[in-house]
């Protein structure tokens, strides 16, 4: 196990694989708030879950390696992802994203309950640029800079496939572009504005890729849903053209 925050810049760049990324990703310690805040959550546990073992870890991204469509999000829910071992798997937002590519044709079921309920995303990676859960969902702007290395490996090793990435909510934008660019794709300065609805596209720094179309989402929080800030048609649009972006074939609403 490691301690220091140096350790995300050397595990990250040394992965050669998503997988090797993700495995390296589960042994971090990096942020003492973030740590100790997990393993609480994970002992003292929600009253609906006493009989789960929760995961309590970092939480790696989710999807196959040649996805050429990425969703990526805010940070790990306490009682969520921080108890499934998976990304949006396991409370109300997830609930919301799955149905929404199942219905897309995106994924091969319209719920997630744990890491082992067979569901599979169909050229779909889900990921988040923070990925343990912290306190009141609201990561500090230093552990969110302290994570960027395993986000940006990610995005370099899902450079050869990814054509599109759909960012949920502000803060998430705000950290995925920085990873972005660090992963090779240029970001204009002052950069793009995030809101519902936004798209930008980035070219690769050294044009040995496609670009990268980048669209913001309002995040599928439980309060956004609630309130009617977003709602699945809203959800549904940005990701069906965000998928037709990357290539993807998309069911239409209603149809099978």
């Amino acid at each position: 196990m490691f301690s220091t925050s140096n350790y995300p810049v050397s595990a990250a760049a040394e992965a050669r694989t998503l997988t090797d990324l993700d495995t390296r990703l589960v042994d971090c310690r990096a942020c003492p708030r973030l740590v100790a805040w997990r393993e609480e959550t994970a002992v003292a546990k929600r009253a609906a879950f006493r009989d789960w073992e929760y995961w309590g870890r970092p939480v790696p991204g989710f999807g196959p390696s040649d996805a050429a469509l990425v969703i990526t999000g805010l940070a790990p829910a306490a009682h969520g992802a921080n108890r499934t071992g998976r990304m949006f798997t396991g409370d109300p937002s997830g609930d919301l994203l799955f149905a929404t590519l199942h219905e897309l044709n995106l994924a091969s079921r319209p719920t997630a309950t744990h890491r082992d309920d067979g569901l599979e995303l169909h050229g779909v990676r889900v990921t988040a640029p923070v990925h343990c859960a912290p306190p009141a969902n609201l990561p500090t702007t230093g552990e969110r800079d302290t994570c960027r290395p395993w986000s940006a490996r990610e995005w370099e090793l899902l450079r050869p496939t990814a054509r599109s990435v759909v960012v949920l909510g502000g803060f998430g934008w705000q950290a995925t572009l920085p990873a972005l660019r660090q992963a090779g794709w240029n970001v204009p300065r002052p950069r793009p504005a995030f809101g519902h609805g936004a798209r930008t596209t980035l070219e690769p720094t050294d044009g040995a890729t496609a670009a990268l179309s980048v669209f913001g989402c309002y995040h599928v929080s439980r309060r956004n849903v609630s309130t009617g800030r977003l709602t699945p048609a809203m959800l549904r649009e940005v990701l069906a053209e965000a998928a037709r972006t990357a290539g993807l074939p998309v069911a239409r609403p209603g149809a099978g």
